[in-house]
Parts: C-alpha cells; structure tokens; sequence
C-alpha cells in the first residue's frame, strides 16, 4: 500500500514515467552480522560457507536425510531469511526423498555483503557448484519469486538435474505494472533501469532444456499464474509441467498440501 501511495502522489504531481531501480526491488538487511549457523538450528543440519572474490561470505545450511539421491538448492523470494523461514521451506519439502540447501542471499541475514541482480546470480551459480562438487549430476535448483531469477540464471549456465520455478514473473517491467492499480494506469509509465531489464526468465527459459516444473498460485496478486505460464510455455524443455494451485497466493504455494504431490516425484525422478 506503501508504494501505491507513492505512485499516486507521482501521478497527482503530473508526473508520467516513473523509473524502477534495481534498489527498488533488492532490499538488503540495514545491518547484516555474518556468523556461523548454530548445527542445533536443523535437524540433520551442516553449516556451510561459500566466500566469494569480492570478499562476501554467503552463510546457508544443508540439511541431509538418509537414503537421499537428489539434494534441492532453494533460493527464497526478496526479504527471506534462513533463520526465519529456512525451517518451514525444510518442513514443507519434508515428503520428499531429498537434501536441502538454503542460503541466506549476500546482505541479508547471516550472509555479508551488498547484493545487485549480476552478483546474486553469480552467487547462485557458485553455491551450485559447491554442491554439485559433492553431488555430481543430482542437484536441482528451486527458485520462489526473485529467487526464481537466480535459480533460473543458474540452470542457464549450469547443468542442472531439474528446474523448479516457484511464482515466478516473467520480467521486472511486466511485475511493475502488475503491482498498479488499473486507475493509476493512464497517468504512469514505468522506466527499468538496465540492471533490471537484464533479466527476463521468458527468454533464459526458453534457453533451458532441463526438466522443468512450474509452480503458481491461482489467487497470487503479485506475480499472477499467467506469468508462469508463458514462462512455462517459452522451455523447450522435453519434459515439463505447470500446476496452478487453486485458492493459493504468492507466498503459500510451497506449504499447499497440492505442492508435494507434484514437487516430489519431479525431485526424485
């Protein structure tokens, strides 16, 4: 409601093209204190530790279950933070026969450093190759909203066992206008700077041969399921599926008791 405030007093000041930044969208913590996860924190759980070139330590946890052949690389939506959620993405996941690993993305939480668009897709790609070292060929990268950005880019540059997209938008320009109220729309144009504009999962989809599962929210606002489905449309992927959950929003398609009858067979496939 915040922002749609804003964008009124813009268009009631006459203002016509409004511009969307990449600080707009990626929202780092004030304050990030980098500290080792404490083991008790997850159940079967191992603290890991990525450090990167420009000095960012990415702090995430694995957590393991007996007879595992697959492990799921999850990246969260924009404000996720392991401590807070990692727990509920872990339970939610809980039917199915896989590791998790989840991280805390650079600037937030327990991970330093200052996070933009070409660096979290580059962290994304070098946490894969982390586990992917001690899993070869049987990690599948799982991305919910933004994290769908990052998990995308990675199956882009990285031969992944399958693709999850969770609630994904097509692009930043299509979720600006998404996000404004058909009133305001006369009055308003948006902007994407070129850090924005770079990303585009309807195009990295379309490069992306891997398994593929869509996942979306029949009452998701933010990112609504026609998004995914030209996503989902765009893969030349050989085997691929879309699951519109009804009654679900942006933020509980992965709890939607729906979710695991089809995210574990594609995981354990």
């Amino acid at each position: 409601m915040r922002q749609f405030a804003l964008l009124l007093l813009l268009a009631l000041a006459g203002c016509k093209t409004v511009d969307i930044k990449e600080s707009m969208i990626i929202r780092p913590d004030a304050l990030t204190q980098a500290r080792p996860l404490p083991q008790q924190a997850f159940e079967n759980g191992t603290a890991l530790e990525v450090a990167r070139p420009d000095g960012a330590v990415l702090h995430g946890v694995l957590v393991t279950r007996n007879g595992a052949e697959r492990t799921l690389l999850y990246f969260g939506g924009n404000a996720f933070h392991l401590d807070e959620s990692g727990r509920h993405v872990v339970a939610a996941l809980e039917g199915c026969k896989a590791n998790v690993a989840i991280f805390d993305y650079r600037g937030y939480g327990r991970s330093s450093g200052m996070p933009t668009v070409a660096n979290m897709k580059g962290d994304g790609v070098a946490i894969y190759d982390v586990l992917a070292a001690r899993y070869p060929g049987n990690v599948i990268v799982h991305g919910q909203s933004l994290g769908s950005f990052v998990a995308a880019g990675v199956a882009q540059e990285r031969p992944v066992r399958g693709l999850v997209l969770e609630t994904t938008a097509t692009n930043a320009l299509d979720w600006a206008n998404n996000s404004l109220p058909w009133y305001f729309k006369p009055f308003i144009n948006f902007k994407v700077d070129d850090a924005l504009a770079a990303i585009d999962n309807v195009q990295v989809a379309g490069s992306i041969k891997a398994p593929l599962l869509v996942l979306a929210g029949g009452e998701d606002k933010t990112t609504p399921a026609a998004m995914s489905q030209r996503v989902f449309e765009a893969s030349p992927a050989e085997h691929k599926r879309i699951v519109i959950l009804p009654g679900a929003g942006h933020n509980s398609v992965l709890s939607n008791p729906s979710t695991t009858a089809a995210l574990c067979p594609f995981i354990e496939g």
